[in-house]
């Protein structure tokens, strides 16, 4: 699955170290080294202890975890909308991307200069939310005028597009993003054409001090961004970009060691990455025999011949069915032989929706 989250952020908010420690921990991750497609794009596995279970079970040559990407997006600034600074560059990456993780300063150090002379997380949301809504607001400004005179001629498909359109040009100029507004599915079919940066879903990711990074809970910044992201319906995940640059230098004893230390069970990275896979509406199954144990990644509620296709378009061009256990199933039963032998392993057909954890073997004919 090709789909990507895009980290944006004002200057200095930590944006760089973050997405230095992506790569980094990418470049250190054995069995998914750090791949470099582009300068700006970095893949890292995403973490799951299921895998490490089930090469306990079924001791393969190989494990493989599934993958996620990120692309570090240009840095913005007031007028990006309007091709200030790396205005045009920022906007054109982030319609690249599937999703948004918006690194927001929520840390005091005079060392480091805040863009706007002082630390205001919402004053940083709303400078980038504001920049994407008024490109959509073009974008939508100049679609609207030329359907308009097609809807005014009863023509029934500009009718539905115009009125979908109005809805969107009223809440830009109010400055609400697209994805605060309610559309019925009809209306998202449409809205699909129009590209629009403000229907991607949002993570913040609140970048917070050494020294608090025990006790989060305590910065009113993060508090305010927490706030500011409930409205919206949108999540939070709290890091030190600093420490995690550290941390994407240790190996696993240390890793760990660290962050115990820390008093802390998993790192930021790490949230970050479960946060914007699950963001965007994916999920794992398994496929586990002698010469492999591996993670794939499949959009939920994929039937089980498109899940198949992740792995090979002949696995769904010739599909006939999908042995498939869950998990939880498998890991009780201790072995593959013994859960078929409780009924756990089932033969399932063309319209089964595969779930998160299905451990799997299709058969297929082509």
């Amino acid at each position: 699955m090709a789909l990507t989250a895009g980290i944006v952020g004002l200057p200095n908010v930590g944006k760089s170290t973050l997405f230095n420690a992506i790569t980094q921990a990418g470049a250190e991750a054995a069995n998914y080294p750090f791949a470099t497609i582009d300068p700006n794009v970095g893949i890292v596995e995403v973490p799951d202890d299921r895998l490490q279970k089930l090469t306990e079970l079924v001791n393969p040559k190989k494990t493989v975890p599934t993958a996620f990407e990120f692309t570090d997006i240009a840095g913005i600034v007031k007028g990006a909308s309007k091709g200030e600074g790396l205005g045009n560059q920022f906007l054109s990456h982030i319609r690249q991307v599937d999703a948004i993780c918006h690194v927001v300063r929520c840390f005091q150090d005079d060392n480091i200069t805040h863009v706007s002379g002082q630390v205001d997380p919402i004053d940083d949301i709303e400078t980038i939310n504001l920049e994407l809504i008024l490109a959509d607001l073009e974008t939508v400004t100049k679609r609207f005028q030329r359907v308009e005179k097609m809807a005014k001629q009863k023509d029934k498909s500009a009718m539905a597009e115009y009125e979908v359109l109005k809805k969107l040009k009223e809440s830009f100029e109010e400055e609400t993003p697209a994805r605060a507004i309610d559309f019925t599915k009809e209306e998202m079919e449409v809205i699909k054409s129009f590209h629009l940066l403000t229907i991607k879903p949002v993570l913040y990711v609140a970048n917070v001090g050494e020294d608090e990074i025990q006790n989060p809970d305590e910065n009113q910044n993060l508090q305010a961004v927490k706030e500011y992201a409930a409205k919206e319906g949108s999540d939070v995940i709290t890091v030190c970009a600093k420490v995690e640059s550290e941390i994407a230098e240790l190996d696993g004893e240390e890793k760990e060691m660290f962050l115990e230390e820390l008093g802390i069970t998993e790192s930021g990275l790490d949230q970050l990455i479960k946060a914007s896979y699950h963001m965007l509406g994916l999920a794992t199954y398994f496929t586990a025999g002698e010469k492999e144990v591996r993670a794939w990644t499949f959009k939920k509620g994929m039937k089980a011949p498109q899940a198949a296709g992740v792995i090979h378009s002949d696995f769904e061009r010739g599909f006939i069915r999908a042995e498939t256990v869950a998990y939880d199933d498998l890991v009780a039963a201790g072995s593959m032989t013994a859960a078929k032998e409780q009924g756990k392993v089932r033969s399932e057909g063309k319209e089964y929706i595969v779930q998160d954890g299905d451990v799997i073997l299709f058969r297929f004919n082509v």
